[in-house]
Parts: structure tokens; sequence; C-alpha cells
């Protein structure tokens, strides 16, 4: 029998790969995008771009595309 993994989270897609992830947005300093340190900037980049919630590793990436344009 296999065993079920339950979770208090919600798990959802990441807007920009579908990768899945649980959202942790009531528990911030947990979730996973959390280990992502935007400046105002770079938040302000990627709210421009995506509505939704993203997974860390595409926050990494877009926060090296900003780079990239401000550099």
């Amino acid at each position: 029998m296999q065993a079920t993994q339950t979770t208090k989270h919600e798990i959802i897609r990441c807007e920009r790969c579908s990768t899945a992830f649980e959202c942790k947005a009531n528990k911030f300093t947990q979730c996973q995008c959390s280990a992502v340190a935007l400046t105002i900037n770079e938040v302000q980049y990627v709210s421009e771009l995506y509505d939704g919630c993203l997974c860390a590793q595409c926050l990494r990436v877009l926060q090296q595309e900003y780079a990239g344009t401000v550099g």
C-alpha cells in the first residue's frame, strides 16, 4: 500500500514553467519563494510579466534576466 502525502497548503503551478509546488503564502518565511531575495526593482519587473506565483527557480532566472537588462 502506498502512503498518501497530505499537505496543509495549496499545491499550485508556477505561472512561468508550470512546475507544481506547495504555496505557503500564509507562512511566507517557509515558502519556497522566500529563498530568493528580490530587490524592489526586481519585484516590479517580475510583477509586470506575471500575475501569479512563480517557483523559486523561475524567480532566480528572472532575477538574472533583470540584471542583464540593467547591467
